[in-house]
């Protein structure tokens, strides 16, 4: 049987040029949060820097967050531009960080304008069991497209969970897209949504903020503000049956 599940959506701020900056400004968060899942935005790591160089799994900046991970027992998933599924290429990922080390669990299937030239997609649909949790992952633009979200809910999700980087004034289109796919897979939606200037060369100078977790039927649980190193934790129970 399910235990409940403590999961936190942050906003962390974007150190551009500085890794290990910003890395620890994600161990940061999942010290403060205290949850057992944690949910990054889109790029997290990096920024939304589309030439930005891939982050390999061995690299130095990875050590602290996963020394807080394993500290608070958390699963942490981040964005980070990765290689791409086949080893050839590049990949929106997301990486699932945790006490025992870090390792790629999706690439973001459907690109979109300039990404298309950056980035090679992933295959599509995907769960990651976290305390025996199954957690469906999508990134942006994968929360828009039906199919992709027809895809996740067949996996037989508890969560959905997702990474986001997009416009202040599109705050309505995230959480409008959130009550869809909670509807959709019957299940709560972690949205962790980029705060303040994460990517002003690639169109992103300010960004939406406002991570957020929702319930099953799409109603807001917790939302944050604004600001970059905003974020909320919400326990979550166990679906029913």
């Amino acid at each position: 049987m399910l235990e409940p599940l403590r999961v936190a959506v942050a906003q962390p701020a974007v150190i551009h040029g500085d890794l290990l900056a910003t890395a620890a400004a994600h161990a940061d968060a999942v010290r403060q949060a205290a949850a057992r899942l944690v949910v990054f935005p889109e790029l997290s790591l990096t920024g939304y820097v589309l030439d930005a160089p891939t982050v390999a799994l061995d690299d130095p900046a990875w050590d602290e967050l996963v020394a807080a991970c394993a500290e608070h027992g958390t699963t942490a998933l981040v964005g980070a531009p990765v290689a791409g599924d086949d080893g050839e290429g590049r990949a929106i990922g997301v990486v699932a960080v945790d006490g025992s080390g870090v390792r790629v669990i999706y690439r973001k299937a459907h690109l979109y304008g300039e990404e298309l030239d950056a980035f090679t997609a992933g295959p599509g649909a995907t769960v990651v069991e976290v305390g025996g949790w199954r957690v469906g992952l999508a990134v942006c633009r994968d929360t828009g497209i039906a199919e992709h979200t027809a895809a996740t809910a067949a996996l037989g999700v508890d969560l959905y969970a997702a990474g986001v980087v997009d416009l202040p004034e599109a705050l309505t289109v995230i959480r409008s897209r959130a009550v869809t796919n909670a509807r959709a897979c019957g299940a709560p939606v972690a949205v962790a949504s980029a705060a303040g200037p994460v990517g002003e060369r690639f169109g992103f100078p300010q960004t939406a903020g406002g991570s957020a977790v929702h319930d099953a039927d799409g109603a807001l649980l917790a939302a944050a503000g604004a600001e970059p190193g905003e974020l909320v934790v919400v326990d979550l129970e166990p679906p029913r049956g």
